[in-house]
């Protein structure tokens, strides 16, 4: 028997999903346990072995691979909790990083800030100036060399960053992705001075044109290189003491998995990884159920998510903005706000309630929780308004306080608002489900795309209480709640149903029509180090696939756009499709006859991403079938629940998911209680039971004879 096993550490819970090659899937939670993340991992695959019956070291002897994703490195980026790193850059350009090419100043911003420029913080430096040095050396557009590096030089620099405690320094040169060679050589000098330093080349993690995002990019890799590789080293360590036999992966932002030891080379890379996870199990349970228009939606303890996978493929973006520096990582494109259900519910200084993004996180947590939290949060709200059953989360384990959860509802909210406990649990309950929707509207309808042809995934430890609710702020009328043995943990489903992807990327600047012979080339060049990379993980794939593109655009515009190339040997004609894809593609995103042929088109990076096909593909297993559409042998009571504050408290039926089955139909209002999480049906909609367990959600009365959910490889919404 063989296992994979996926682990999400998140700020509030750790999750991880077993699957073997005979058709099971186990799920389990625990709570996560910073600064420490590594002990929540040990927690949760414990609890994992407990449900297999074997010993932990049974379970880690017999299992094939781990893909781990963490939100450790995103969160200590945005939290400035990093440690001192030095940066080189060629003699003339230090200033880059300060003056961030105006964008800096905007970037990451929503129009609510951009309209208050006094209100506005320009403190955004990622080091002080005295650890931002500069060395003598150039190198031109071609990658010839004009000025040797002068070492003498060098060395002294190097030194006087190593004398004021450095232990990481980042070197970013100009023209450096067109010629390395000076990068590379500071590299020796240091390891000459100190080879216990962490190094990261921009050459290596971002070999793109552009200064300003290249320098950022490598600079903020270097930040969290250094503590990945330690808690990584720690955690397969630890691991491997308890007879872990296959590999330790870590989910990277592009969807795919790299083995625990490549990751800090380019950290950076990891940053989006817990973030992913969710987009690629619904891609994975899309192929089962037949859809490829679907809208991934991830609430857990902290954040809300929102993926989107058109035609079967998920969107990607190759940019991202942290701290408002651009950074240059190929990922899925995930949006994102802290929304989730430990959003801090609060009142800004006009009185307005809003929800989030600061978050009560694991410590002290949400108020219900007892553990010396006192604001209130979306779970509290929850937990008062019925939706939370009072006697706690986890099937029991996770014990909840009601009495604390009035409590600071009414003091932050309730009083000075001048309303009840239970108006304000219901205000909190509205204001998140319009809050997410606003998101949806961003990912979905600004994208250009319409939600009504889309399915909505809801999961993660919050999102079944709220989907139905931010699913009707953006008309989208079909949501399904993958349940089965995944419930809360699909995340953790999506980071073991991953591949290994690595990509390798390499500006050249070209105007269309350019020579074949020049991008077969760059081509040529990437793979062969894909395949290098694929080779060090030392891991047996089924198949390699490798996938070409090219960042194109109008000639004197900023926005690039990605455009396929085909495989195989490339003319002119080939040159031709991959910009009309581009522009296709433009027009889709900045609308029809946006674009200006006549100006130029411009390539400027080349990119190949290669995909090591894992033998495992988890697949969720099929549940029994009712014998009838009515599900009262899975209800288990009933309990007042308010879902609308005009309404009020309503007695709604309350469902143990372990007893639904295929073909059962719930009419709302109704709960379904999962060890962990809680499923709403509204009024007005229905929930449909599929054969995988999963719950589908409609608006309008339950159909005479309920259509029994088919596992179909074709297309769907």
């Amino acid at each position: 028997m063989a296992y994979v096993i996926g682990v999400d550490v998140g700020g509030t819970f750790t999750d991880a999903v077993l699957d073997d090659d005979a058709g099971t899937v186990l799920a389990a939670k625990s709570p996560s346990t910073p600064p420490d993340y590594s002990r929540g991992v040990l927690d949760v695959l414990e609890l994992l072995a407990g449900q297999l019956g074997v010993p932990l070291e049974r379970m880690l002897a017999d299992t094939h691979h781990i893909a781990h994703g963490t939100t450790s490195s995103l969160n200590a980026l945005v939290m400035g909790n990093v440690p001192d790193v030095g940066f080189l850059t060629t003699k003339g350009h230090r200033d880059s990083i300060f003056i961030m090419n105006v964008e800096g100043r905007y970037l990451g911003r929503s129009p609510h800030e951009l309209q208050h420029v006094l209100g506005q913080s320009k403190d955004h430096a990622l080091l002080p100036k005295r650890h931002a040095l500069e060395v003598t050396e150039r190198v031109d557009r071609d990658g010839r060399v004009i000025v040797e590096l002068d070492e003498d030089e060098a060395r002294a620099t190097i030194r006087t960053l190593l004398d004021d405690g450095v232990r990481a320094i980042a070197v970013s040169l100009l023209w450096s992705f067109r010629n390395p060679v000076h990068e590379r050589r500071l590299r020796e000098l240091i390891a000459e001075a100190d080879p216990d330093v962490f190094v990261a080349l921009s050459s290596e993690v971002s070999p793109r044109i552009r200064e300003f995002a290249r320098n950022a990019t490598t600079i903020m890799s270097t930040q969290i290189g250094p503590g990945l590789r330690d808690y990584l080293t720690t955690l397969e360590d630890t691991l491997r003491g308890k007879r872990l036999a296959g590999p330790l992966l870590v989910m990277q932002s592009n969807g795919g998995a790299v083995a625990a030891k490549e990751a800090p080379a380019t950290a950076i890379s990891t940053v989006g990884s817990v973030l992913t996870g969710g987009v690629v199990g619904s891609v994975a349970l899309g192929r089962q159920l037949g859809h490829r228009n679907i809208i991934s939606t991830d609430v857990g303890g902290t954040t809300f998510l929102a993926g989107l996978i058109v035609d079967g493929e998920p969107v990607r973006d190759t940019t991202t903005v942290i701290n408002h520096h651009p950074i240059n990582v190929p990922t899925l494109r995930v949006d994102a706000i802290g929304s989730g259900g430990g959003a801090i519910a609060w009142l800004d200084t006009g009185g307005n309630l809003r929800i989030g993004p600061r978050s009560a996180q694991a410590v002290p947590g949400p108020a219900c929780y007892g553990n010396g939290g006192t604001e209130p949060t979306n779970t509290d709200a929850n937990l008062v308004l019925g939706i939370l059953p009072e006697r706690g989360l986890l099937g029991g384990r996770k014990p909840l306080s009601v009495e604390l959860a009035r409590q600071a509802i009414d003091t932050q909210i309730a009083k000075p608002l001048g309303l009840t406990v239970e108006e304000a649990a219901a205000a909190i309950y509205t204001v998140q489900n319009a809050q997410t929707g606003d998101l949806l509207r961003k990912t979905v309808v600004e994208a250009g795309h319409d939600p009504r042809e889309f399915v909505l995934y809801a999961f993660g430890g919050a999102g079944p209480a709220h989907c139905a609710g931010y699913a009707a702020e953006v008309g989208c009328t079909e949501v399904v709640v993958p349940l089965g043995p995944v419930a809360s943990a699909f995340s953790a489903f999506g980071l073991a149903s991953s591949d290994i992807v690595l990509a390798a990327e390499l500006s050249d600047p070209a105007v269309v029509p350019f020579d074949p012979a020049r991008a077969e080339r760059n081509f040529a060049q990437l793979e062969q180090r894909v395949r290098a990379g694929l080779e060090r993980q030392g891991i047996r794939f089924e198949a390699i696939e490798l996938h070409r593109e090219i960042d194109m655009r109008y000639t004197m515009q900023l926005a690039e756009v990605t455009a396929p190339v085909a495989n195989g040997p490339l003319d002119m004609p080939a040159i031709e499709a991959a910009a009309a894809a581009f522009e296709a593609r433009y027009a889709e995103l900045f609308g029809a006859d946006a674009g200006f042929r006549e100006a130029g088109i411009q390539a400027i990076t080349f990119r190949v991403r290669g995909i090591g096909v894992l033998p495992f593909s988890p697949e969720l297993p099929a549940v029994p079938l009712a014998d009838s559409p009515d599900p009262a042998a899975a209800q288990t009571g009933s309990r007042p629940v308010c879902l609308n504050a005009a309404t009020g408290y309503v007695d709604t039926a309350i469902y143990d998911y372990r007893e639904l089955r295929a073909g059962h139909v719930l009419t709302g209002p109704a709960i379904v209680e999962v060890p962990t999480t809680t499923v709403v049906v509204p009024a007005g909609t229905t929930g449909t039971v599929d054969a995988l367990g999963n719950l589908t959600i409609r608006a309008g009365a339950a159909p005479a004879e309920p259509a029994r959910t088919t596992v179909t490889a074709g297309s769907a919404a």
